[in-house]
């Protein structure tokens, strides 16, 4: 989740970054969610972990719970940003603090266009850019936020890590017109409202992630609690039936631990239906006052 504050009035409330899925993608297409993607084998590593600034593997491990290997989430993070979004959090010119790259100039803002093109058609690897720029991740920006697995049941299940960072200001994004269509700097609030009259299409995740960081006036205020949080808890929800229909059990809900989950539709096409009616029911129209 990339944050800034109102570009135009910088007293107004943090918005996110957004990216459409394309419509032809096999899971929920054409929804609205934020830049990501799979961890890849070459995010980890020594040559990775010189790439990056501010958290070492044994660091970034133990905030995600695992004995090794976590750093190549943040890399990850960076890279997928960088592929889906145009957006590259990093520190240039060998520098290790102070401001992040800029790609104001136009003749730079040009070549990191190609290199963005070479590491999407896989001719050019991500860290082979960062060192051929003279660039560190700045991994200490990103902060680790939310930890989601898809219910059991799902003919599909992911185990996704959310990490939240302040976009840099001197990068414009651009969608990738592949896996992604479109992008948009949105208020959170303004995002969930607009799901709620049918302009655009979250999946549950999501909705509960823009509520979490709608809660923040600012984007200093939501990293600074994302910086000083703890342990993060692991959300598994429980899609069960009723005699209302079909409902999402969060923990820590009535009868989560006791739920059944469940059939999971036998077509991803109807499966994609159900996360589509579930997600939909999830976002209520806020109670007045």
């Amino acid at each position: 989740m990339l944050v800034r504050d109102g570009v135009d009035d910088p007293s107004t409330p943090l918005e996110v970054l957004m990216v459409r899925r394309n419509l032809h993608s096999d899971f929920i297409g054409g929804a609205y969610v934020f830049p990501g993607g799979g961890v890849d084998l070459a995010d980890g590593g020594a040559d990775a972990e010189a790439a990056c600034v501010g958290r070492s593997d044994a660091e970034a491990s133990a905030l995600l719970g695992v004995s090794s290997g976590g750093l190549a989430y943040w890399v990850a993070v960076l890279r997928e940003s960088f592929e889906e979004a145009g957006v590259l959090v990093a520190y240039g010119e060998g520098r290790t603090e102070g401001p992040l790259l800029s790609l104001s100039d136009d003749d730079q803002a040009s070549r990191f266009v190609e290199h963005r093109r070479a590491v999407n058609a896989g001719t050019r690897g991500f860290l082979d850019v960062c060192r051929q720029e003279g660039l560190r991740l700045a991994v200490d920006r990103v902060h680790y936020f939310a930890h989601w697995i898809t219910p059991v049941g799902a003919p599909r299940r992911y185990d996704t890590r959310f990490f939240v960072a302040g976009a840099p200001p001197f990068q414009t994004p651009a969608h990738d017109a592949a896996e992604t269509i479109a992008w948009e700097w949105i208020r959170p609030g303004t995002a969930l409202r607009r799901h709620r009259d049918g302009e655009i299409e979250l999946i549950f995740p999501t909705i509960c992630n823009l509520k979490a960081i709608g809660r923040f006036a600012t984007s200093e205020e939501l990293l600074a609690a994302a910086a000083a949080a703890g342990r993060i808890p692991v959300i598994e929800p429980r899609v069960v039936a009723d005699g209302n229909g079909v409902r999402i059990l969060l923990p820590g809900d009535p009868g989560y631990d006791g739920a059944v989950a469940a059939k999971a539709p036998e077509h991803p096409g109807d499966f994609n239906e159900a996360v589509r009616a579930i997600s939909l029911a999830a976002n209520p129209e806020p109670e007045p006052g």
